[in-house]
Formats: C-alpha cells, structure tokens, sequence
C-alpha cells in the first residue's frame, strides 16, 4: 500500500515539536527448560483432575450459551451423567458436583509458582500459564463437536411420530451450529473472567512476592481479550473491547489499511519521517502515546494542548482524506446495536447501513421481515453518524487513536502467546507421560493431592530465638508480689508462640527458662520461603507480646520485653540421640543468640534517646586484646536482628524493593537504608515487612558518644508500628 503524504494534505500545518513516543515489543520466550522427546517443543502434562473439572466446565457453558440444553435433557440417564466427555471418558459421573473450575485452577496455578520458586526459574509458572491456556482454548472446540454431534444423534429420536417436537429441535441445532462463533466467544469471555479473577485476587500478588515485578508484562499477555479467539478479530468482541474495523474485502476501514494511516502519522509526529515499519511497530503498541499525541481527542489549552490540537487536526483530515471518518463514528454508534439485532444481521453490515444507504436500505428491510426488531435505534444511531460534526469528530478520531493502538498491542500480544503455545506439546496419554518421565523431559503440573509425597531431605534452615529481657528481675519481682512466674510466662508468652509455630511450619528446639527457639526447616520441592516467614514469625510474636502487655499494665503487672534473633544455614542441621529424643546441633542456635541479645550498658544510654528502631550495634574502641565478637555491644529491645546470611538469603526469597519512607537518624553521620517486600504467608495471606541496614558506629571506651562509623553492617525487621502505619498512609495518598 502506498504510503501517505502528510504534506499533501489541503489543511495549513502548525509546526509542532516532536513528540516522545514510548515503545513496547510484547515477547515470551520459554527459555531455559529442557526439550521434550520430539526435541522440538517442551513436554506438559496437567493434572487429571484439572482436565475433567475444565471439560465438565466448558461443556455446561457452551450448552447453557448454545440454549441446547432441553434436547440434552432427552438423553438416556448413562450418555447424560458423561455430559463432556470424550469416548475415551464414557464412564458414569461421580454423583457429586465436580469442585469450582475457580479453586481448581487457582489450586494448580498457586503450585506452579511454589515450584518455580523452589527450583529458581520463573519460566517454569510461565510454561504453566501457557499449557492451562492452550488446553482451555483447544477444549472448547473438541467440547463443542462432540456436543454438535450428540444433539445430532438426538434429533433421529423425533423421526416420524413426534414431527412437531423433532422441528423444534432441528431448529434448536441448526441455530447452535450457525452461532458457533457466538458460542464459543461468550464461553471464552467467561474463562477468561475466571483467569482475571484468579491472577488480581491471589496470583500477581503471590508472584510479585517471590519474584518482584519484572515479569507483569509476561502476565499481561495471558489476560488478554483477544487470546481465545481464533485470529484475533471478533467484530461483536472488538466492538465491545474495541473498535470494529471492517471485516469485508470492500470495507476501507480494514485493519492493514488503518494501521497505515496509523503508521504514517506517528512519522510524522515523532519527526521520523523516513522510519521503516520496525521503528513504528514498537509505537503502535503503546495506547498512552495517543494521548502524547492528541490529548486523548481533547486537548486542553496549555502550550503542549496546543501541539496536540494540531496534530489531531491532522489525524482526523487524513481519515476523511482516505474516507474513514464516517466509519470510524459507525463503528461506536453500533456498538449498542449489536445485541438487539445480531446475530440476524451481521454486525459489520449493520455498521455498514449507517454510512451507505445501499446498505442502509438492505438492512431495514432485514428488520422490518423480522416481526419482533424495530427500526427505531437503528433510525437514531444513523442520525447521530449522520450529524456528528467538528470537534465531536475530533473527539471521536482521538478515541479512535487510542483504542486502535489498544488493539494493536493486544493483536501482538495474541501473536507471542500462540508462538509460546506452539512450543508446548500437551501430553494426553500416559505412555508418552512415562516416556518424556524417563528422559526427564517432562514438565508435570498437578494439584495438591495428586503431587507425590516430598522427600525428606532437608536442605538448609532458619533458627528463630525470643528471649525474654530481664527475666531474673521479672521472676524476682513477681515472687515477692506472691504471684506465679511459671503461670506468667506461660500465659503471656509460651502459649501464644505456640499457636503459630504450625501457622508457618515451625518446630520448638527447645525451651529456656526466659526463651524460646525455633526452627523451620526447609526440604527438597518446597517453596524457598524459610527466612521470609520466620521474619513475619517474629513480627507476629512481638505483636502478640505487645497486644499482651497493654492488658497486663492495666492490671497493674509487669510487661513482657523481648528480643528475636534469626539466623540462616545453607545447609541441614545435625542431630544427635538423648534416648528417643532428637537434638539438634547447628551454629544457627548460637548465632541466634547472640543475635538476639542486649547490652545493659547500650539499653541504659540508648532508652533515654527513644529510637525509632529496635535493633542497634556499637562498637567498642578496641586495644587490640579484645577480638571483634567481644568488641560488639548489641541493642535489641522488641526488636528483629538478622544475621548477614539471613538478610542474603531473603533477598533471594521475595522481592525488596527500596521503602519510601526516611530512617530518622538519632546520631550525626549515621545512615541506614529501608527495604520492603511482602511475604506469602499462605492461602490468600500476605504481610508486609520493612527491613532496616544499618552500620555499626565506634564507640569510646567509657561514655557512648559514636567517635565513626564503621563499614559493619548489621540488620534489622522492622517492628514499630508506627513505621507500618507511615507506609500504609504513603501507599493510600499515592493511589
């Protein structure tokens, strides 16, 4: 096709800056995952329970859209308890309700991101999006055969003696095979609906958890409107997601014509005006540039409003240079139209009938030889074309702009699913599965209990120690009020830890008089999670502890102070025997403790300061007879240290992303950096942490004035509320 020439156009031009147009290539590319046995395409197979639950699904939609389900009724008790499925399937159906294809596949999607984590390759939770994807797509075409052809062997039921009722029914399938294409959309729509649900409700958060948000873009492609039509092109689905572009070889407004129109103005506005159809392409796939352009078709009075007038002015003369215009408002006034009249009249000759009065004239008279449609909103929707002037057709071509570029990117992003879906081969028998199985070629995506056990072996762990401040003074205090300290301890302390340790599959080590330890342990297959729960574990129990304290100072009691240390290993820990009882032996328990410890002499000066944060580290001047570890005096007053390893490894479980909220210093010089992420607690369940580095400062011998700063870096979660209260109020005032 010709290209067109801006300068050719019969309206003065106002010269214009160039404007800044963003670029975007929608791409997926399953890399870094083994070839299936044909060494072409990568080997899936899903879980069975997922592929029944998704046929019984998509069967009942398409026979509820198909309004076939009166003839399906007739059918013997033993052909309708198998409602969907293949001849391979012919079995009697369970007698209770299949689960909510929701859960299920909510269920299925949750495992494919615990495994990718686990492994450490998020393409193992994209390969699984696309194989879910594309069975879904490939079985609402099997279903709706296989449906076809049941109501067809039906209807030879109603030959001869029951003629009115077998006319019904032949009219019913006729009807159900002439729509297909209806059909097959609106069950679409409805799984995609699901698939919407799914990843804003549980998934994105859940992924961005564990991997950050470096992959949204990868994501958007599995939402897409367009991904369960066949070509891209619905005209109802594009009128209502949309633009209806022409679909006829005689339309002018088919998509390869106007994309480029489209093309050559964005040339000319980004002052490329020799770019090849490879630099436009990018541009074209980002709606936001229609509104850098012409202001979204309404361009205010600033100096850029002005630049955008003028180059509205010249989108909307070259569309009624190339006779679009019309076409362009045709296709939003019948957008409306299309559910009354179609699918009798097709959606793109009903558009049509509002530009052409051949057209126009076919099409009323449609109308009028169907008793029950009325002509009115035709007759008011052909005005509004009819009538539209000036900057209502301004208005209208930015619009058109803008939605054209929607379309465009979704087309594209269609075209990189289908390429993805094209390397994936679904493995539907099972000795293909144990083949692929045996070549360790086979991706396997099951749900909960269909997975098998999970080994034993453990492969590094966490250790978590709550110690308890002062609680010699504590235990003294209480005995010479004649109170209990045993009951104390218990009630306000080891009962309430003891309620979570199952909550995030923690086990007791052990129990001190004034401490308690923890471990979670973390196995082969599992989710790499241990670091990242243990520190909402520890948050929870000084919460706890805190909600505790407020009724035991109203009571007029003591108040409960702790100190948690948490302490990674890369490795397992060691056991040894006590009879039947298992001990475990780690450098973890140690470093926990020293983590969770407090210098008296740093609590004294540093508590008439009030810090914001719970967890500081000094250093003494040394003189050269004291080793670094007896050098360091530790401050954790309610507070969360981590050990370095532990603050590495956490990096690398969930996503921390630098907090927007400043760290008050108390001293000058002193410098600390704040870091949040959310950690996947369980089923639906996120809590947010805020992360503290520090450096440690030098201090004199005697007093506790920092002389420097020292490069030691130390870390802390945060546990003041009030700094979770300032990041909530900063997340709200910037949505």
């Amino acid at each position: 096709m010709p290209r067109i020439s801006i300068f050719k156009l019969g309206q003065a031009q106002e010269p214009t800056p160039p404007a800044k147009l963003a670029g975007y290539t929608p791409s997926l590319l399953l890399s870094g995952l083994q070839l299936g046995v044909d060494n072409l395409r990568h080997d899936v197979y899903l879980s069975s329970k997922f592929v029944d639950n998704a046929r019984h699904h998509i069967g009942r939609l398409l026979v509820m859209h198909g309004g076939v389900e009166g003839l399906l009724s007739t059918e013997p008790s033993r052909q309708k308890n198998n409602l969907v499925g293949t001849k391979a399937h012919l079995r009697a159906a369970p007698k209770a309700e299949p689960p909510d294809l929701k859960a299920v596949l909510a269920e299925l999607h949750v495992n494919a991101l615990n495994r990718a984590k686990a492994q450490g390759n998020p393409m193992l939770d994209a390969l699984a999006r696309v194989a879910v994807l594309k069975f879904l797509r490939s079985e609402m075409h099997i279903q709706f055969r296989q449906i076809l052809e049941r109501c067809r062997m039906l209807l030879k039921n109603y030959e001869g003696v029951r003629q009115q009722k077998g006319l019904e029914y032949r009219q019913c399938v006729s009807e159900f095979q002439i729509t297909k294409k209806i059909i097959v959309r609106k069950t679409g729509q409805e799984l995609l609906r699901t698939l919407r649900e799914i990843e804003t409700e549980k998934l994105a958060r859940m992924r961005r958890s564990l991997f950050g948000n470096s992959s949204d873009d990868v994501y958007k492609l599995f939402v897409n409107p367009l991904v369960f039509t066949e070509d891209g092109y619905d005209a109802q689905l594009n009128a209502e997601e949309y633009v209806m572009l022409g679909n006829f070889e005689r339309d002018p407004d088919r998509f390869p014509h106007v994309r480029s129109i489209a093309s050559e103005f964005l040339r000319y506005a980004s002052g490329e005006t020799e770019a090849d159809d490879s630099a436009v392409e990018p541009w074209l796939n980002v709606p936001e540039n229609a509104q850098e352009l012409v202001g979204g078709g309404t361009p205010d009075d600033s100096t850029e409003g002005r630049y955008q007038k003028a180059r509205l002015s010249i989108w909307v003369e070259m569309l009624e240079r190339e006779d679009l215009m019309d076409y362009v408002i045709a296709s939003y006034e019948v957008a409306p139209l299309i559910a009354e009249y179609s699918p009798m009249i097709h959606p793109q000759q009903l558009k049509n009938a509002l530009v052409l009065r051949e057209e126009r004239n076919r099409v009323e008279k449609l109308i009028k030889e169907h008793g029950k449609l009325s002509c009115d909103r035709f007759y008011v929707a052909q005005e509004r074309v009819a009538v539209c002037r000036s900057s209502e057709r301004a208005r209208v071509a930015g619009r058109f702009l803008r939605d054209l570029m929607r379309y465009h990117r979704d087309l594209r992003r269609l075209e990189a699913f289908n390429a993805a879906a094209d390397s994936i081969n679904l493995i539907g028998n099972e000795k293909l599965r144990t083949l692929s199985a045996m070549n360790g070629s086979l991706y396997e995506f099951l749900l909960s209990d269909e997975q098998k056990p999970s080994e034993e072996k453990v492969l590094r762990h966490v250790v978590l120690k709550a110690d308890v401040r002062d609680s010699s003074r504590l235990t003294r205090s209480l005995l010479e009020r004649g109170l209990n300290p045993a009951s104390y301890f218990s009630l306000n302390f080891y009962d309430p830890v003891n309620k979570l340790i199952s909550k995030y599959g923690a086990s007791k080590v052990f129990l001190e008089g004034d401490a308690i330890i923890l471990a979670i342990l973390e196995r082969d297959g599992e989710a790499s999670l241990a670091v990242s729960r243990a520190c909402v574990l520890g948050r929870e129990i000084i919460e706890i502890v805190r909600g505790y304290n407020e009724l035991l100072e109203r009571a007029g009691l003591p108040v409960l102070e702790l100190g948690i240390g948490i302490s990674y290993q890369d490795s397992p820990p060691m056991y040894l025997l006590d009879g039947e009882e298992h001990i475990m032996i780690s450098d973890a328990l140690n470093e926990s403790d020293r983590l969770s410890s407090c210098s008296k002499r740093v609590r004294r000066s540093l508590q008439q300061l009030e810090p914001v944060f719970n967890v500081y580290e000094f250093q003494r001047g040394n003189d050269g007879e004291l080793d670094l570890e007896d050098a360091l005096l530790r401050y954790n007053l309610n507070g969360i240290r981590l050990s370095d390893a532990a603050f590495i490894r956490l990096r690398h479980e969930i996503s921390l992303a630098p907090c927007p909220l400043e760290a008050r210093p108390i001293w000058e010089g002193e410098q600390s950096a704040l870091y949040t992420g959310l950690v996947t607690v369980g089923n639906e369940i996120f809590r947010k942490i805020v992360v503290r580095e520090g450096n440690a400062a030098q201090i004199q011998a005697t007093g506790f004035a920092p002389q420097q700063w020292t490069e030691r870096r130390y870390y802390e979660v945060c546990t003041n509320s009030a700094i979770y209260s300032a990041l909530e109020g900063k997340a709200a005032a910037g949505a």
